[in-house]
């Protein structure tokens, strides 16, 4: 499991279920270390480039794969066996995808909305499709938080209105009470016969 960490991409399947995105992959990183050369026919590679593609190229081979061509030193000589045993999967492989593409069914999905976007890629397609499924994660897990039917919220500005209008009765019976005691004060001086008419 640790090997598979160090691998720049995923190692070809003994089934070769990968192999179109295993040839381009190899072809890329073989070019960008200067070593696309020892792959081509009739190649003059130095020895060191060629063990160095070597190398490389049963870096990213499934273990199944690396004992039975356990004897090939040539990295040229293991590409073209390679692409002997599974190149015929670009005559299954492609034209499977090409025409699952053409004809594109969507089991969850509103067929309608997303034929009319006319995507040309299949990334803009995909990219879509998530969108969309995040939406409807988003919406699930609200209606699984308060589902249809449930007694609402309270809401906040209710409560606060509600503290508001007692504040104001509390300030209103305040002002009466002072000015109670204020007539009562008067009926008091007035009784003592020390209130002015």
């Amino acid at each position: 499991m640790s090997n598979l960490s160090k691998l720049e991409f995923v190692a070809l399947d003994i089934s070769g279920k990968n192999y179109l995105s295993w040839v381009l992959d190899v072809e890329i990183h073989l070019a960008a270390k200067g070593l696309d050369a020892t792959i081509t026919q009739g190649n003059e590679a130095s020895n060191q480039d060629k063990a160095k593609a070597m190398i490389f190229l049963r870096h990213h081979l499934d273990e199944g794969l690396k004992i039975e061509y356990l004897t090939v030193k040539d990295p040229l000589e293991l590409w073209t066996d390679l692409k002997g045993r599974y190149d015929h999967l670009k005559a299954t492989v492609l034209p499977r995808a090409r025409y699952e593409w053409m004809h594109l069914r969507f089991q969850d999905f509103k067929i309608q909305q997303y034929r009319e976007k006319g995507f040309q890629k299949y990334s803009e397609l995909v990219s879509c499709l998530l969108v969309s499924e995040q939406h409807n994660a988003l919406l699930m897990k609200n209606h699984e938080a308060r589902p249809t039917g449930a007694s609402p919220l309270p809401k906040a500005n209710v409560v606060e209105t509600h503290d508001q209008s007692e504040v104001k009765r509390d300030d209103h019976r305040g002002y009466n009470n002072a000015r109670g005691r204020g007539k009562d004060k008067r009926r008091y001086i007035n009784r003592r016969g020390g209130g002015h008419n």
